[in-house]
């Protein structure tokens, strides 16, 4: 068990040059490896400043490049954290736009109808058609409502320089997954695709060998344990935003008899139960979900990086942690970091 490699998947927050965008790059991978693009609708969630809405859904837009046989070798879409090198006055480009809800529930709904091809004046058409209402627009802002005037979402256009931030997402990858990241990343550097002031980089691990209750015991005491210190230990961003110790309540759970005890779906639905947040250092709330889309462990506290020897690495240093957890005959957590590593 402990002999295997680890599935991984890479985010990787880059900034295209002034001129550029992360359009460009998409095009760029898939060129070299006789694919295309297809442009997407990709969710992400911000905080709001409506004092009744505490957080607005988006679908931005995404680049999916493909290679000749239609497999995804990279994605590249927007990160909301990344602002402080973009010029906020900027006007936005034609064609570019995003959507807006404060639903999730109808922001899925409308990715599923609406056209990333499409413009702004129709992208949400499908929506209006829906409800038999009228779209309405103001200020090159397009709303449609229910039949009860209730916005369902917005489409407006992507000011502030909002083309130029870039995450990487990869495809899941087990071999080579340094040549794999070398080329992504060589790929941008030549179009001259830089570290932007609050970048991140994200690692998501497969799952399936964390799914034990005494497993993740294991994991969770000795990330609260260490947390700070292995944060000093990969130098993580100060300027990142959207990270946190592991909250009280997991820490309480990792002890707790009855679920160390409990098979694994009783011990997800308590993990569930303590809604575990994504925006932390340490990401179970996928684990939690049990979703089989994205059934991972995500380990955020890394720092930007354009470098594909530094990035694997850190997948490194985390799968020998990973693996400490998993092998249950191993000694427990030690005191110091040093000892632990």
């Amino acid at each position: 068990m402990t002999g295997k490699v680890w599935k991984t998947g890479f985010e990787i927050e880059l900034l295209a040059p002034r001129g550029k965008t992360r359009a460009d790059l998409a095009y760029a991978i898939a060129a070299k490896h006789g694919g295309s693009v297809n442009r997407m609708f990709y969710p992400q969630s911000e905080p709001s400043l409506a004092p009744s809405v505490q957080v607005f859904e988006n679908l931005i837009l995404g680049f999916d490049a493909v290679d000749e046989s239609g497999n995804r070798v990279a994605l590249c879409v927007d990160d909301l954290t990344i602002n402080a090198d973009l010029n906020r006055s900027a006007p936005p480009l034609e064609g570019w736009m995003r959507i807006v809800s404060d639903d999730g529930r109808l922001l899925s709904l409308v990715s599923k109808v609406c056209d990333p091809d499409a413009s702004i004046e129709d992208v949400l058409k499908p929506v209006s058609n829906l409800f038999n209402t009228p779209l309405e627009s103001e200020g090159g802002i397009f709303k449609a409502s229910d039949e009860k005037k209730r916005p369902i979402a917005l489409a407006t256009g992507l000011p502030g320089e909002r083309e130029r931030p870039c995450e990487i997402i990869t495809a899941p990858l087990e071999d080579n997954r340094e040549g794999i990241l070398g080329e992504l990343l060589g790929t941008a550097k030549a179009l001259g695709f830089v570290i932007p002031k609050e970048a991140a980089v994200h690692v998501h691990f497969d799952a399936e060998r964390l799914c034990d209750a005494r497993v993740l015991s294991r994991l969770i005491y000795c990330l609260a344990k260490h947390g700070k210190a292995l944060r000093a230990h990969v130098g993580t961003n100060p300027n990142c935003v959207r990270l946190g110790p592991i909250a009280t309540n997991l820490i309480e759970l990792a002890s707790d008899e009855a679920f160390l005890k409990s098979g694994w779906d009783e011990a997800r639905q308590m993990l569930l139960a303590c809604k575990p947040t994504k925006y932390c250092d340490f990401n179970f709330l996928n684990i939690a979900a049990g979703l089989d889309a994205k059934h991972t462990f995500e380990v955020r506290i890394f720092p930007g990086s354009i470098d594909a020897d530094e990035v694997c690495g850190f997948a490194n240093l985390f799968e020998r942690i990973l693996t400490w957890a998993v092998d249950q005959d191993r000694p427990a957590c030690p005191d110091t970091i040093e000892r632990f590593l």
